[in-house]
């Protein structure tokens, strides 16, 4: 047997192949497939079968583009309400890959249709656990996703009470020998204290897991409920678009429209310009917001963006405006991008540069934004008059933000800030608006 992992830094997501003597079924597959072919072609394998292990909020998965593709079936719990060609996997289901067997556990809490599948090898041995959102290693998924949103709803204290059986009356039951194959790890939203190890054991989790601790119903609720992070835009529309099934990803990409630079931009449509803030500094296209290309790109579109919502893509050179709009199709915001282009000739906007000695002299002479998130600024504020609007916020909340006088804007890290003062600035222009960014680090505050 061959387990392999695949796993997206962009996302802080985990997706699994099992080979079992030339079959080969995938779990939780990321938007592109190719990865999965090509892993199957390497070991002479045909893929045979996608398991769902729940309609996912933060990721476009391919399992209607595998289906397509390979006929391969594609399992998924009966409660999802999937749209998409399926068989049902749930408690006491099983499938044989050829001598050994894939199980289904439902193990309800992230999701009300969420299941976790067990393992067993060719002696009936119990070896692996692929637990989707239900469990990572440190943590369990968060319980506030699906209360708007899929085939079932339930309000996140009621997801809570399931995913404290789940784990009580099902998982932490299990032999602890079994590996755990989690659907993410740090830095994902679908939870709030995920270890750096991308996989782990029963045994480990029953140590060292918070949730997994000796507690009553009440207070595990109360804990798994508080103090989770924002829920991006997109998620909702994520969970919907994977109930249905999404279509190929070539087909996204391809009815990009990419025109040359006597193009008209519709000056009432959103630009999301990707180049790094300094070169975005220097010259930009009035209203553009500069969300840089990094590591978590796809999170914040996603959590700016409105998934109804059209835009520019601008990105350096067009082998940039081809990742960056692959980048926006693992979130299913490919069919958003009006047009790709390349940064501007005769752009129309710079932004200032601070002052750094005079406004360490005198902050109180500006207006300061914080638009680190909820959970950051409750451990306390960098500047005790700061007004704080979490990054994700920040379009609706621009009416709160004083005029008066100059404006500062900080994060921790610089990235949220250039993003902030971009679309501040695409609002107020009667007074300057400075980004702080890594200065904060620089000044030791």
């Amino acid at each position: 047997m061959i387990i392999q992992q695949f796993y997206d830094k962009g996302l802080a997501h985990a997706s699994y192949a099992v080979i079992r003597t030339g079959k080969m079924i995938v779990i939780d597959p990321a938007r592109d497939p190719q990865p999965y072919y090509d892993f199957a072609s390497q070991h002479d394998a045909d893929i045979v079968g996608v398991i769902e292990t729940h309609p996912h909020a933060d990721f476009v998965s391919s399992h209607l583009e595998i289906h397509n593709t390979t006929g391969a079936v594609i399992y998924v719990s009966k409660l999802t309400g999937a749209g998409y060609p399926h068989e049902s996997f749930d408690d006491g289901d099983a499938i044989a890959l050829n001598d050994i067997k894939l199980k289904a556990i439902n193990t309800p809490g992230h999701s009300p249709d969420s299941i976790c599948i067990l393992v067993e090898d060719e002696e009936g041995d119990k070896k692996a656990l692929f637990t989707g959102d239900t469990l990572f290693v440190g943590d369990v998924g968060r319980p506030d996703l699906r209360e708007n949103v899929g085939n079932i709803t339930a309000k996140k204290e009621e997801l809570a009470r399931q995913m404290y059986h789940s784990t009580r009356d099902k998982l932490m039951k299990l032999p602890h020998s079994i590996v755990v194959y989690p659907a993410h790890g740090p830095g994902s939203l679908c939870g709030k204290n995920m270890s750096p190890d991308l996989q782990s054991t029963i045994g480990r989790e029953l140590r060292e897991n918070y949730a997994l601790q000796l507690m009553d119903e009440l207070t595990f609720v109360k804990t798994l409920t508080e103090d989770q992070p924002f829920i991006p835009r997109y998620f909702g529309h994520d969970v919907e678009l994977n109930k249905k099934g999404a279509p190929s990803l070539h087909d996204g990409i391809a009815q990009v429209l990419k025109p040359g630079a006597d193009y008209v931009l519709d000056g009432n449509i959103t630009i999301i310009d990707t180049r790094p803030k300094q070169e975005f500094r220097e010259g930009y296209i009035k209203g553009s917001i500069n969300l840089q290309n990094g590591g978590k790109f796809e999170t914040w579109l996603g959590a700016i963006v409105n998934p109804n919502e059209s835009f520019y893509l601008i990105a350096d050179t067009t082998e940039e405006l081809d990742e960056m709009i692959k980048k926006a199709a693992k979130i299913g915001y490919e069919y958003n991008i009006k047009a790709a282009l390349l940064p501007p000739a005769n752009p129309t906007g710079k932004l200032p540069q601070l002052d750094l000695a005079r406004f360490t002299a005198h902050p109180e002479n500006y207006t300061i934004i914080d638009v680190r998130n909820h959970n950051e600024t409750a451990g306390g504020l960098l500047f005790n008059h700061a007004i704080t609007i979490p990054l994700p916020e920040l379009r609706e909340r621009l009416g709160e933000i004083p005029a008066n006088k100059p404006i500062v804007v900080h994060c921790a890290a610089g990235y949220r800030s250039a993003a902030a003062v971009s679309i501040i600035i695409g609002k107020i222009t009667n007074v300057p608006v400075y980004d702080l960014g890594e200065v904060v680090i620089e000044m030791g505050i």
